[in-house]
């Protein structure tokens, strides 16, 4: 797709999703970082499962950094890479209160130099905690975005947030990376892809449609 192209089929994106909302259950911003780290290889209804009583426990990072890791585990056990989760949810919480005063950080410098927090992360945290405009790329934006050739099928996630944010207007960027995650759940999913019936004039340029969905 060239520049042109690839702004009519966002917009359809929006058009199609004009309030996508984060699917996330979280209610301050410490929430939401705890709730989208979670969520690697994870899916967010099952984040949502285990978050409530997580919450009640730990409420802020001064509970949480003297929690023991293993007490964390006990909360999380059902998701992905929980040991990991558990390890990270601890260190983020003291080097928050070592670092930042107990206050999650607005930057992309401060938060990523939080223990497991990377630029997708950060980037969702800025967006749903602070409305910091950004764009946030996980493996549904990815595959969505290089499937229709918007990048190269090499682009890194940095490379395709760069390439979004300058084909889109800034007041569109939360909306559209909210709106692309629920494509890539409801129709271009990675295994049976499939077009809304009113975008049947992108199908040409969504190909190949498997390989895509490695990204």
């Amino acid at each position: 797709m060239n520049d042109q192209q690839a702004q009519t089929f966002l917009n359809a994106v929006l058009a199609r999703y004009p309030n996508a909302q984060p699917t996330l259950t979280a209610h301050d911003p410490f929430e939401i970082l705890v709730a989208v780290m979670l969520s690697a290889q994870t899916t967010d209804v099952a984040v949502n499962a285990v978050t409530p009583k997580l919450f009640a426990a730990y409420p802020d990072p001064q509970h949480m950094a003297q929690a023991s890791i293993t007490e964390i585990e006990a909360y999380i056990d059902r998701l992905g890479l929980y040991h990991n989760k558990a390890k990270y949810l601890k260190a983020l919480s003291t080097k928050l209160l070592t670092d930042f005063d107990g206050v999650v950080p607005q930057t992309y410098q401060e938060l990523t130099s939080l223990p497991g927090v990377g630029r997708k992360t950060a980037t969702v945290v800025r967006t749903d905690a602070f409305n910091i405009p950004g764009i946030a790329v996980d493996t549904h934006v990815s595959r969505i975005i290089k499937g229709f050739g918007i990048v190269a099928a090499t682009a890194t996630p940095d490379q395709i947030q760069a390439r979004l944010e300058t084909l889109m207007p800034q007041s569109t960027w939360i909306t559209l990376h909210r709106a692309l995650i629920r494509v890539g759940r409801e129709w271009l999913t990675a295994k049976n892809p499939q077009l809304p019936p009113e975008w049947q004039q992108f199908a040409p340029y969504y190909q190949p449609l498997q390989k895509a969905g490695k990204a």
